[in-house]
This record gives C-alpha cells, structure tokens and sequence, in this order.
C-alpha cells in the first residue's frame, strides 16, 4: 500500500475509554519495574500505566502473564499484523543484515525476520527472563541460529553504538514509561543511514489491545522521533488495527 509523510501533528489527541480491553502484546515485562525496553509486541503483556496515561513516569500495576503464551502463538495474528508484509515495508530499499527486535516476546516477528537473513543476525531483545527461556526455545525448534536472544535492562539494551540496520518495536510504544529515552537508545543502536520501525495499536475500538486512553495517535509518533533526532518520518498503512511508521537516522 501507499507509503505517504506524515503532516505536523495535531493539536490534540484523542483517547477513549475503554477499560475492558485487555493488553494482547507478545513481551512482557519484568515483575519488578516497568522496563522502558519492556517491550510488547501484541504479545501477551498485561501492563499497568501510571496515573499519566502519555507520562514518563516509571512503575505499573499489571505485568504480563506469561501462562497466556499459547495466545500469541494464534495464527489469526497473522490476519491482522502480517511479518512478511511488516519485513516488506521496513526494509524497502534499505541494505539489512543487522535487526534489533525490542521486545521480541515469542519471536513473533524475530523468526520471521531472520529467515529473510541468512548471513544476518536478529537480536531478540525482552526484559522478561521467563519469556526469553521460551524465546530460545523457539529459536531452538526452529533450528534459527541467526536469531540471538537478549536480555535488556531499565531503557539499555547491551548491543554496541551503531550496530544496528533495522530497530523495530511492535505494540511497545503505549507501554514505555521512558519514552524520549527508550528513542534516544534507538537511535544510538541504529547506524547512520538506520532505520527504526514502530507497530502500535491504531486510537479507534479494536476486539484486542490495550484500553483506547493509553494508545498513540501516529502524529504524537512522529514528534517524537523527530524530537529524538530521527528524520524522514513516513507512515505504512499495511495493517488494519495498527498503524506503522518508519524513519531513519
């Protein structure tokens, strides 16, 4: 579909209510904090927000259950948040053999990644230990050695400056408690030329996904990657619950 520039953001921004949603993110986070990498790609984290739902605060309530795994295996994801379609839009005319995947949960996106790098490595990133046990045993039956698990600590991800071509985060962004931070780390993972692609839940009723208060329109987005430095801010409509945005470094 048609890639277009995002225009300034608007004035103000709109969130519902409505509470009865539950997060489906496939990260989750550690039980003790809020991690600003904590990451959750619709993969199963149950998180709290603090009293801001768009604060920079740090502590949450509600954390991930990681016994709902079998959810984000469910093959109807792929209705609705296509890897192959997301890998399409990301990459386009991009040199890549290098991904950070934040919040990489089950692999949901990672696995799918890697097998379009067969000389290239993906470094799977949560915070969670318990998720990144199932992670590499994911990684394990699916024989991907080019995909590398990685723990992540309060907003650092422990991977060098500039060794990154691709940074994703899918259904992350309304979780960070830090995220000016969490964007700034980002791009110091990123090399000069990188790309960052960011996946979240669109500000309108959806079946799943988190209450309507805590998602982001694609404009509040875009300034703040460009107040982080990123630039070429344009915005993918490939997904029917998300939206999908990219820039670069």
């Amino acid at each position: 579909m048609a890639d277009h520039p995002h225009h300034p953001p608007k004035p103000g921004h709109e969130h519902g209510h409505e509470h009865s949603h539950e997060h489906t993110h496939e990260h989750s986070h550690d039980p003790a904090h809020e991690h600003g990498h904590s990451h959750g790609h619709e993969h199963g984290h149950e998180h709290g927000h603090g009293p801001h739902p768009h604060g920079h605060g740090s502590g949450s309530g509600r954390k991930f259950d990681p016994a709902r795994l079998e959810r984000l295996r469910d093959p109807a994801r792929l209705v609705t948040q296509d890897p192959e379609t997301l890998w399409q839009s990301a990459t386009a005319g991009l040199d890549v053999r290098t991904v950070v995947d934040l919040g990489a949960g089950i692999g949901f996106f990672a696995l799918p990644f890697a097998r379009h790098l067969p000389q290239g490595t993906v470094y799977a990133c949560d915070v969670n230990p318990e998720m990144l046990r199932y992670l590499e045993e994911a990684v394990r039956q699916a024989g991907a050695a080019n995909v590398k698990p990685v723990q992540t600590e309060e907003v650092r991800v422990p991977l060098p400056d500039g060794c990154a071509d691709l940074v994703l985060m899918v259904n992350l962004h309304h979780e960070l408690d830090f995220r000016s931070e969490t964007l700034a780390e980002c791009r110091r993972l990123l090399r000069p030329g990188g790309r960052i692609a960011i996946v979240d839940w669109k500000a309108v009723p959806t079946e799943h996904g988190p209450p309507l208060e805590i998602r982001f329109a694609p404009e509040e987005v875009q300034s703040e990657l460009e107040a982080a430095g990123f630039h070429a801010v344009a915005e993918h409509a490939i997904m029917p619950e998300h939206w999908c945005l990219t820039a670069s470094r």
